[in-house]
C-alpha cells in the first residue's frame, strides 16, 4: 500500500512549512487528496510535483512564474537560471577569495609565520558582522542595549506607547548607514520625485520587484510601487521601516515578505521592520537569519524574542500581533499617542 503523507510529514520532508504548502495549493500547483475526515494527504506524485515547486522557487521564481513553468513556458526559468548563475559567479568570487588567503596562511607557516587572531577570524568568518551599542533614551533609564550580529531580517514589535518607535530611531542612529523611514515617506510625491532624480537606474529592479509581487498575488497599487522605490532606491543603506503594511492589503502583505525574504538572501544590507502584522510577521515562518526585538509596554528594556512556542516573551509579541483586516477594523481606535 503506498503511504501517503499528512501536511506536517509532507512539510517537513520538503523543508517548507505548511502554509507555505497551503499555498502551493491555492495556486494550484500541488492538489493533494483529502482522506474522509477531510485531511490533505500527499501521494508520492504529488510530494514530486511539490519538490519541483520548492526546486523553483528556491531559483527566485514567484508563484505565478512557477505555473508558467509547469505550463511548458521556459522564458521565466531562463531569467531565473540567468540571475542564479549571476549569484553563483559571485559565490565563486568570495571562495576564490578565501582559497587564495588560506594558500597565503598556509606560505607564512612554511616560514614559520604563525598567523594572528584577526586573520584566523577572517577566515573562518570572511562576511563582517554588523554589531551595534547605544544608551537608551526616554521612557527608557538610559541603560545600555547592545545588538551583536545583526540579522539580515529583523522585526521590532510592541503595544502603542511601548517606545518601539524610539527604540527604531536608536538603531537606525547607531548604524553606519542606518536610515529610518517612516509611512509618510513613501506617500510623498515631494521625497519620490527627489528619488527619482537622483536614482533613475533603480527603475528596473522597481519593474523587476512589481512582476514578482503580482505574480506572488500582491495588488499592484501607489502604495507597493512607492515603498519598493525607496527600497530599491536605498539599496546600500541598512533601512530602519515603521510598519512597513501601512495600506496594503493581507496578500500584498504577504507577497511582500516573501519578496525581502528573497532580498537578504542575495546579500541585501540588513532590514529592520517596526510590524504590528500577524502576516508580515507570521511567527511559525520566522527564519534563522531573522530576528524579533519586543518593547515592553512597562518599559522595561527591549529584549530579542526567539520564534518558538514557550520561549520567553512569545505569547506577548503574538499578543501584539494582529491580521490585516483586524488592525483595518481598529485603526481608528489607536489614540495620537507621540511615543510608540
Amino acid at each position: 500500500m503506498v503511504k501517503k503523507l499528512n501536511s506536517s510529514e509532507a512539510a517537513s520532508e520538503l523543508g517548507v512549512s505548511t502554509k507555505a504548502l497551503r499555498l502551493y495549493e491555492q495556486k494550484g500547483l500541488v492538489n493533494p487528496e483529502r482522506t474522509s475526515a477531510g485531511y490533505r494527504a500527499y501521494s508520492p506524485e504529488d510530494m514530486v510535483c511539490a519538490t519541483k515547486v520548492v526546486a523553483l522557487r528556491n531559483l527566485g521564481l514567484s508563484l505565478s512564474q512557477v505555473a508558467e513553468v509547469f505550463d511548458g513556458d521556459p522564458q521565466s526559468l531562463q531569467s531565473a537560471l540567468l540571475s542564479h548563475d549571476a549569484f553563483l559567479n559571485e559565490e565563486m568570487g568570495r571562495l576564490i577569495q578565501r582559497m587564495e588567503k588560506v594558500r597565503s596562511l598556509q606560505s607564512g607557516l612554511a616560514l614559520g609565520r604563525i598567523p594572528s587572531k584577526e586573520e584566523l577570524s577572517i577566515l573562518l568568518n570572511p562576511e563582517p558582522k554588523i554589531s551595534l551599542t547605544f544608551l537608551l533614551p526616554w521612557p527608557w533609564g538610559g541603560e545600555q542595549f547592545e545588538i551583536r550580529n545583526v540579522r539580515p531580517l529583523n522585526y521590532i514589535v510592541g503595544p502603542v506607547g511601548s517606545g518601539k518607535t524610539v527604540f527604531a530611531h536608536c538603531i537606525a542612529n547607531a548604524l553606519a548607514g542606518g536610515v529610518f523611514i517612516e509611512p509618510q515617506q513613501w506617500k510623498s510625491p515631494q521625497v519620490l520625485n527627489g528619488m527619482h532624480e537622483k536614482h533613475s537606474n533603480t527603475q528596473e529592479r522597481v519593474s523587476q520587484a512589481i512582476t514578482w509581487l503580482v505574480g506572488e498575488g500582491a495588488m499592484q497599487t501607489v502604495t507597493l510601487t512607492n515603498l519598493l522605490q525607496i527600497l530599491e532606491s536605498s539599496a546600500a543603506a541598512i533601512l530602519v521601516v515603521d510598519l512597513i503594511e501601512d495600506d496594503l492589503d493581507e496578500a500584498s502583505q504577504g507577497a511582500l515578505i516573501r519578496y525581502l525574504r528573497r532580498r537578504a538572501q542575495q546579500c541585501s544590507p540588513p532590514l529592520f521592520l517596526i510590524t504590528r502584522s500577524s502576516t508580515i510577521l507570521d511567527l511559525d515562518a520566522v527564519g534563522y537569519d531573522e530576528a524579533i526585538y519586543s518593547c515592553l509596554a512597562n518599559h522595561s528594556p527591549p529584549t530579542r524574542v526567539l520564534p518558538y512556542r514557550g520561549s520567553a516573551g512569545y505569547e506577548y509579541i503574538a499578543s501584539c500581533l494582529a491580521s490585516p483586516d483586524v488592525r483595518a477594523r481598529t485603526q481608528g481606535m489607536i489614540a495620537s499617542i507621540h511615543v510608540s
